[in-house]
């Protein structure tokens, strides 16, 4: 079985030692990255399992990191930095961003949102194989693929942003609070604020419209949070 890989990009030489001991020591193949640039050519020409991604760097920071990895990939980012305010770390999973730890951190919790992160993409591939493929009013969703198709065109939404979509998609009925939706998508561990989830239906709602969707696939619920709306299934084939 292959090692499990991960980027790290920080500009501090001790960091990045202090990260690839507590991960090669756990079995996981690491390669480093000392700059954002840097990283964006390490991930064009390495496939990764997760990104570590400093805030803080000498070239371009963390943020313009992650929307251009957000461009063309959905692997789990998981940001590393020193700054605690809600705000930042809203800021981050807004734009992609999968999970937000703040320095100093211990290992043990480093080592659990690594894996947290990587299991949950595990089983979201395993579990899709077999699901349908969901078919709306000018939506297409492919679980299997993780893609999202409107009026025939594929359209780009990032990992959490796919994920709320179809959660509640395959939930049409239901009705969902920000807290739920920030247990199944997230997971218990999280410790941010629930309004990063406005923050990706927000997202979700913008490309939606952007790539020509005449309604709103995600309602809101007032008093009570989001709801699926696929203005009626046309129908589910495997």
């Amino acid at each position: 079985m292959s090692k499990l890989q991960v980027l790290v990009v920080d500009d501090e030489w001790n960091m990045r030692n202090l990260l690839r001991i507590y991960l090669t020591k756990e079995g996981l193949e690491v390669k480093e990255a000392m700059s954002g640039h840097e990283a964006l050519s390490m991930m064009s020409r390495y496939t990764f399992d997760i990104v570590l991604l400093d805030v803080m760097l000498p070239d371009m920071d963390g943020w313009q990191v992650c929307k251009a990895i957000r461009e063309t990939s959905n692997i789990a980012i998981l940001m590393l930095t020193a700054r605690s305010e809600t705000k930042d770390k809203v800021y981050g999973l807004g734009i992609g961003a999968d999970d937000y730890l703040t320095k100093p951190f211990e290992p043990e919790e480093l080592l659990a949102r690594v894996y947290s992160l990587i299991r949950r993409a595990a089983l979201t591939q395993t579990t899709t194989v077999q699901e349908q493929v969901m078919e709306f009013l000018g939506l297409k969703i492919y679980p299997e693929g993780r893609e999202v198709y409107i009026h025939g065109t594929v359209v780009d939404f990032t990992q959490k942003e796919f994920d709320l979509l179809m959660t509640m998609s395959k939930n049409q009925q239901r009705a969902f609070s920000r807290e739920e939706l920030v247990d199944l998508i997230w997971g218990f561990e999280y410790v941010g604020d629930v309004r990063a989830v406005d923050t990706h239906i927000k997202n979700i709602r913008d490309k939606a419209q952007k790539a020509g969707l005449s309604y709103n696939p995600i309602q809101t619920v007032w008093g009570v949070g989001y709801k699926f709306n696929g203005a009626g299934a046309l129908n589910e084939k495997k």
